[in-house]
């Protein structure tokens, strides 16, 4: 009884599957073409014989007009030479007698000699100027050299070497040094001024040599490495 409750099952599971699709008809495509009467049948995807041409290259004539209103001819070395028309352009001239073949030794040694050659590197070694080496410009003073400073120096930043006095010191430190554009230009113009001694601008409060928290420790690493 058993066998026969699967058996039932398995029939009705059969009727109820979708239908294999046919993988020869092609994906997206429908092969098939309406007959009179309204039949409908499948037709190969095969070209008419009529859409197959059974022209060769053999029987191409080089010397008759193609569909496309060329003549094909040869020239006197009997390469083909192919006459260009709107609908066949021109073909792409790759013997360009503009391009210099000096990189080709073959085609340069037929018509330049070694002697040649000699004569043209002496009209080019005539126009040499020969420019004498002269001494060295002076440098210019350009106001004091921080890099010099800095080497002189081995105080950190911070460490108090000068004695400063005056009242508003803060205020005055932040107000001066917001008018250089780098610690760089302020350092100069403290040197400039009588630094690291004397502090008229107040760019130096803590005294210790260095204006508006300008830092000689880079300078100090390139110079030890």
């Amino acid at each position: 009884m058993r066998l026969i409750f699967c058996g039932c099952a398995l029939l009705a599971m059969a009727a109820c599957s979708p239908p294999v699709p046919d993988s020869g008809a092609g994906v997206g495509f429908d092969n098939r073409n309406l007959r009179p009467g309204g039949s409908q049948t499948y037709v190969p995807a095969v070209p008419e014989p009529q859409a197959v041409s059974s022209e060769t290259l053999a029987a191409l004539d080089a010397t008759a007009p193609s569909a496309t209103g060329t003549t094909a001819s040869t020239d006197g070395l009997g390469r083909s030479v192919v006459e260009a028309s709107p609908s066949n352009p021109q073909p792409l001239q790759l013997e360009n007698a503009g391009l210099s073949d000096e990189e080709n030794f073959a085609s340069v040694g037929n018509r330049r000699t070694i002697e040649d050659d000699a004569r043209r590197r002496a009209a080019i070694a005539s126009q040499y100027q020969v420019i004498e080496p002269t001494a060295l410009p002076s440098r210019v003073n350009a106001g004091p050299n921080i890099v010099e400073y800095a080497l002189s120096t081995n105080n950190p930043v911070g460490v108090q070497q000068y004695q400063r006095l005056g009242l508003n010191a803060r205020a005055k430190f932040e107000k001066n040094c917001a008018k250089y554009p780098s610690a760089e230009e302020a350092q100069i113009d403290f040197l400039t001024r009588g630094g690291p001694q004397k502090d008229r601008l107040g760019l130096d409060p803590d005294g210790d040599g260095y204006a508006c928290s300008w830092d000689p420790t880079p300078f100090r690493s390139v110079s030890a490495g």
